[in-house]
């Protein structure tokens, strides 16, 4: 009898956690958590347009891994330093077909960037295809890879 008493609050304790992780699984990242970063990505935005040593460095990470759709890649050091040097200026910058996805304390983050350039003092217009990688670290959220593809023609 004892055995089966047992046997049943073992079924009983397993199926409570099953239905648990399934209703946690189903309802996903919270919303919350994808306004965040929505909203960090668009403090980057504004922030490449009028960078800030300050700004920029809250926004991205340490390790950051920085792909330009010509094939340079850039460390946080350089990426903000050429942002600030002008060796790449933004004048505007415009993201369409934003979508984002929470995984864990990292978040997926796809658009279109369109943007008036004037890198080095010429100007220019751009539009490409970007894939982001933001990690959540110590409560906010930074961009820790990014790369960029032309958009086909």
């Amino acid at each position: 009898m004892f055995k089966k008493i047992v046997l049943a609050t073992a079924a009983a304790v397993a199926i409570a956690a099953l239905a648990g992780c399934a209703s946690s699984a189903a309802s996903g990242p919270s919303a919350s958590s994808e306004q965040a970063v929505a909203a960090a990505a668009e403090r980057l935005r504004v922030a490449m347009i009028d960078p800030t040593q300050a700004a920029l460095a809250q926004l991205v990470a340490d390790d950051l891994s920085y792909g330009h759709s010509g094939g340079r890649v850039d460390t946080k050091d350089s990426f903000i330093g050429d942002l600030l040097a002008g060796k790449s200026d933004f004048v505007t910058i415009a993201i369409t077909d934003q979508t984002i996805k929470v995984v864990g304390n990292s978040a997926i983050v796809r658009h279109t960037l369109t943007a008036d350039t004037n890198d080095s003092g010429k100007p220019g217009k751009v539009q490409i295809k970007i894939l982001g990688v933001w990690q959540q670290q110590g409560g906010s959220w930074k961009l820790l890879a990014r790369q960029a593809v032309r958009v086909a023609t």
